[in-house]
């Protein structure tokens, strides 16, 4: 009998073994969203650890618990522990969001590795946005309006960029100026881009074939007057949009519904609960469009909003291909878990 051994990946063992690389994330997050299509997964409700209803999340922060398996080709089990605390940005000079991920051996379910969970759920929500948009923004986009200039943003995108390879004018706005040309000069050089810092939501998304909203806003931000023909619209943040806006659009699609309208804070969650919309106001799941099941854009001047609530799986399905890297590439640290078993 071996010795039990974990895997320990840091953030910069993650990073180095690929998981801000759109090349492997993106993929990824596909094949998961036609697994999830599949129902080939298992996939327990998110585990919310809050000080109180949802609007203690604003002033105290959450911890969420996403626990899941991914079949397929993938065969991957795990967890992610995420918290988000929002006063530690200005008052402890650290990040809004820091995670670890556990994956355990898909057959005897033994822990395997730890690692730094930051990275690759900021990664794998960007290529949430560039699996979508590769079905459903318009050809030839050029134009991308990002509100917000935080983590989220980065890689929403690194993504964009990734599967829109038109995308010229880029702008950004955040409540923060500083933070919006931080952004700009930090990111630009990596996809070889002038980024514009500009002085209002409304500037950012005006003519933009695209748009996105990765924030923490507690009002929404998008109005119904902004929308144009054409334009694909991802959701990333809670509730950051107008009723009226996510009415007009031509389709939605989400991620996963039953997810979303559990989690209960994005815009499309409060409209269900409220009795504004109905199961009837979804086009489509991300993964029925992945498998062909139902259609993307079907023309030009559609107006498509894409929500995204996020799922364990992605996670775990990124962790164990960083995870597969690293092993490759000799990186890490190996942890002794047992040298042998207390009792069997």
């Amino acid at each position: 009998m071996k010795p039990a051994e974990v895997l320990f990946l840091s953030q910069e063992d993650v990073i180095a073994s690929g998981a801000l690389d759109m090349g492997l994330a993106i993929p990824t997050m596909e094949e998961v969203f036609r697994l999830h299509h599949a129902r080939d997964y298992v996939l327990p409700p998110k585990c919310v650890l809050r000080w109180g209803g949802h609007e203690s999340e604003i002033s105290r922060g959450r911890i969420n618990a996403m626990p899941g398996w991914i079949g397929g080709g993938i065969a991957a089990v795990g967890i992610k522990w995420i918290a988000s605390s929002p006063t530690n940005p200005f008052k402890h000079r650290l990040p809004r969001a820091s995670a670890v991920i556990a994956l355990n051996d898909p057959e005897t379910l033994v822990p395997i590795a730890i690692m730094d969970g930051t990275v690759i759920s900021a990664s794998r929500t960007g290529a949430n946005t560039g699996v979508a948009a590769k079905y459903l923004a318009k050809p030839g986009s050029r134009a991308l309006g990002l509100i917000g200039a935080g983590v989220q943003n980065r890689t929403q995108l690194l993504a964009l960029k990734h599967v829109l390879c038109s995308l010229r004018d880029i702008r950004v706005y955040d409540v923060d100026p500083a933070r919006a040309w931080a952004f700009a000069r930090e990111m630009g050089p990596g996809i070889e881009e002038e980024i514009r810092v500009v002085q209002s939501a409304g500037e950012a998304v005006a003519g933009a074939d695209v748009w996105v909203t990765a924030t923490v806003t507690h009002e929404p931000v998008i109005k119904a007057d902004w929308l144009e023909p054409g334009v694909f619209y991802s959701h990333v943040g809670s509730h950051e949009c107008e009723f009226a806006a996510i009415t007009r659009f031509d389709k939605r699609v989400v991620d996963d519904w039953g997810e979303i309208k559990h989690r209960g804070v994005e815009s499309l969650a409060i409209m269900y609960h409220d009795g504004v919309i109905g199961d009837d106001a979804i086009h489509a799941e991300l993964g029925q469009i992945v498998s062909g099941e139902k259609p993307g854009r079907e023309s030009p001047g559609e107006t498509i909003y894409f929500n995204t609530v996020g799922m364990g799986i992605e996670d775990i399905a990124l962790a164990d291909a960083v995870y597969k890297r690293a092993l490759q590439m000799g990186l890490g640290q190996k942890l002794r878990l047992w040298e042998k078993p207390f009792a069997l």
